[in-house]
């Protein structure tokens, strides 16, 4: 079980067990979500920093948002009082873009039960709920991470993929088709990349069902036997996509430097249009 709705999450604070509740607020204009995370949360939620605790600092070599350490992420995941058999329940403002990247660490760092709240915050509040204001300071955790053990690739394995590996770019179609982004130094797309917004996945915030999940997979190719790996602009959507995928039984390996770190490797191309082979630039 990995999608939980706000009437779930009250009924299952209810019985006792023991929910590590987080707030995940950021958006690539508006890291620093604390301000709002103060102004109003759901009720015994805990503030996660995504660019603090579960990024490394930007560097061109590997992207805007390189993978934390495990060093990193255990030291957040006790400030946040994750205790051994904690169910994580995890929330943003926006889509699940950035809860999808705790979920994605979380998940795939030893922890069994990781769901993410279906609509985040907007779903809590159109169910009716309240919110707290102020600071949570949870006692400290004692959870004992392992290493992760998601498929990560590298660069070099996406240029190019393996033979019948199906290469997903998951950013909206203008920055595939190659419009110009202020924090890119390149526009474009990876050569032979299939272009399949992660954000095609929600309607009205909420994760389609299995069954349309499934049919904007299979559009590009991909099945449940089909090598994918996804990427975005520094891997935090491409986590919200294979997320998605996982709703229907799809094990989807993640390029964590994504754009941010191919538009910086010099001798690289750069592909604009809207095929997964056009317009070719050196990088």
């Amino acid at each position: 079980m990995t999608l939980i709705t706000p009437e779930e999450l009250v009924a299952l604070r209810q019985t006792g067990a023991g929910v590590c509740l987080l707030d995940v607020r950021w958006r690539l204009d508006a890291p620093e979500g604390r301000p709002a995370y103060l102004d109003g949360h759901i009720p015994g939620a805990i503030y996660v920093d995504l660019e603090a605790e579960l990024t490394e600092r930007p560097d061109p070599q590997w992207g805007r948002h390189p993978l934390p350490t495990h060093r990193r992420l255990q030291k957040a995941a006790r400030r946040w009082g994750l205790q051994k058999d904690d169910i994580v329940v995890i929330y943003d403002d926006l889509q699940s873009v950035a809860a999808a990247r705790a979920w994605w660490l979380l998940a795939n760092s030893g922890i069994a039960d990781v769901r993410i709240l279906d609509g985040g915050l907007r779903a809590w509040l159109a169910a009716g709920f309240a919110l707290d204001t102020g600071d949570v300071q949870p006692r400290q955790g004692n959870v004992e991470l392992t290493p992760l053990s998601a498929p990560i690739v590298g660069i070099d394995r996406v240029d190019p993929p393996a033979n019948g590996t199906i290469l997903l770019d998951v950013r909206q179609p203008e920055r595939y088709r190659g419009a110009p982004v202020a924090l890119e130094r390149i526009s474009g797309h990876i050569p032979g990349a299939v272009n399949l917004p992660t954000t095609t996945h929600l309607d009205a915030g909420r994760f389609r069902s299995p069954e349309v999940i499934s049919r904007l997979f299979a559009a590009q190719g991909i099945g449940p036997q089909t090598p994918t790996i996804a990427y975005c602009g520094s891997g935090i959507a491409a986590t919200h996509t294979i997320f998605a995928g996982s709703l229907i039984g799809l094990d989807i390996a993640l390029f964590p430097g994504g754009w941010s770190q191919w538009s910086y490797a010099r001798g690289r191309w750069a592909v604009e249009g809207e095929s997964a082979n056009g317009t070719r630039t050196r990088v």
